[in-house]
């Protein structure tokens, strides 16, 4: 990976990552909780978002270690689901999706461009790496580990009691999250990139390797 494909593609990240978070945002608030509001966080600007794990270290780490796909994540959005009385029973599931339909959203509008639009190899080229890492978000946030989307959507199913138990996740749920992306990268990839395919077409994994 180049410097600059690197570069592109770690602003890409960041942004699509502030997205996912504002959506969790906007979706509580649609549903009268206005604790993000409250807190600053309906914001596009990265600096309110980002995680220094997440958003910067683990990317670093992916990078020098020449991981196939860089991903990541920004600070939760901060939510009080005892305010969601538009819908007590499945608002925190429809928060806790929000943002991964975000990426999805991100990376059909890009890949319906790359399929349809009569665009230079190298303009496909970049596109295809913003398409390509919202796959890879809406996927990667979805396992259900904490501090990733797909944990709250099982405190969302659970029972009371083993949803506190996740819900109440230390420090080794993150090393955890850690060691899954080491045994489990190439399954990860794999997924993303059928997602990505699927959206973009097959043509578009030329692109993708190009660069």
């Amino acid at each position: 990976m180049s410097s600059t494909v690197f570069i592109f593609s770690i602003v890409v990240l960041i942004l699509s990552a502030v997205i996912h978070e504002v959506a969790h945002g906007y979706a509580a608030l649609a549903l009268g909780d206005t604790t993000a509001k409250d807190s600053g966080r309906l914001t596009l600007n990265p600096i309110s978002h980002l995680d220094p794990i997440g958003s910067v270290m683990l990317p670093l780490i992916l990078y020098l270690v020449h991981s196939p796909f860089l991903v990541g994540w920004a600070k939760p959005v901060p939510y009080n689901p005892n305010n969601l009385y538009k819908d007590y029973k499945y608002g925190p599931l429809k928060v806790a999706l929000a943002g991964p339909f975000s990426n999805l959203a991100i990376a059909a509008f890009f890949g319906l461009i790359i399929r349809f639009a009569p665009l230079p190899p190298l303009t496909g080229a970049f596109l295809a790496i913003v398409v390509f890492i919202n796959c890879l978000l809406a996927i990667f946030n979805l396992i259900p580990i904490p501090p990733l989307d797909g944990s709250k959507i099982l405190t969302a199913i659970l029972p009371r009691r083993y949803s506190l138990m996740v819900q109440q996740a230390g420090i080794g749920w993150l090393l955890l999250v850690f060691l899954l992306i080491y045994l489990f990268s190439g399954v990860i990839f794999y997924l993303a990139y059928g997602l990505f395919v699927g959206l973009a077409g097959s043509g578009a994994g030329a692109l993708l390797t190009s660069l």
